[in-house]
């Protein structure tokens, strides 16, 4: 074998060595570029939407987006029964507001003109009536029906926090417990004391007046 040979086929080794990194580093390179690019076009996404969708400035922006939101997923058969609780308080789930029971009102009105199949279930064996009115709904548990179909219940969560109100939403099967569908959006209302929304301002201070001595 030639020394000349030898030669050409170290050159051609070394090119190949050269060569060879230089792919697997362009590679590695655009595997970086790939995720970089995924995560900014995720990043563009969860701007858009939080732009878009899931911050609103008004109360009833607010309810139509979580109905919309909850509409779009493919998951949710529309034709199932479906009943709308009011919303409560993240941090006690037993207790709610009036602001919770307008959401509730306001999802079962923008649920029902979304194709939703609505169940109300507070209507009473019959209708009652006074001096003052006729009235068919109830929420004392023995003027109710003991029992409603297989369904969706829509139940949600109100978080306050300052200048806005986070809620979220989500549909369960009340057979299973699986979660259908959620949603969530933000209420920014900019008010530095949102007491007069939900009804808890504290009582206005007093002062004594006595009889001068």
């Amino acid at each position: 074998m030639s020394k000349g040979f030898i030669k050409l086929a170290i050159l051609t080794t070394i090119s190949l060595g050269v060569l060879s990194g230089c792919y697997y580093k362009d590679k590695e390179v655009q595997t970086e570029h790939d995720k970089v690019s995924r995560m900014s076009d995720g990043m563009s996404v969860a701007n858009m939407k939080e732009e878009r969708v899931t911050v609103q400035n008004s109360l009833e922006a607010t309810i139509s987006s979580l109905a919309t939101q909850m509409m779009i997923n493919k998951k949710l058969d529309t034709t199932k029964p479906v009943i709308v609780t009011s919303f409560v308080r993240l941090d006690q789930f037993k207790t709610t507001s009036e602001f919770g029971r307008v959401v509730g009102e306001s999802l079962i009105d923008e649920l029902s003109n979304r194709g939703f199949n609505l169940i109300e279930f507070r209507g009473q064996m019959a209708i009652s009536i006074n001096e003052k009115g006729e009235y068919f709904l109830s929420r004392k548990p023995h003027e109710i029906k003991k029992e409603v179909p297989s369904t969706y219940v829509v139940v949600g969560t109100y978080s306050r926090q300052q200048g806005r109100v986070i809620l979220n939403a989500r549909v369960i099967d009340n057979i299973t417990g699986k979660v259908i569908t959620s949603a969530r959006s933000t209420y920014k209302h900019n008010l530095a004391h949102d007491c007069m929304m939900f009804g808890d301002c504290p009582p206005m201070r007093t002062i004594k007046i006595i009889k001068e001595k």
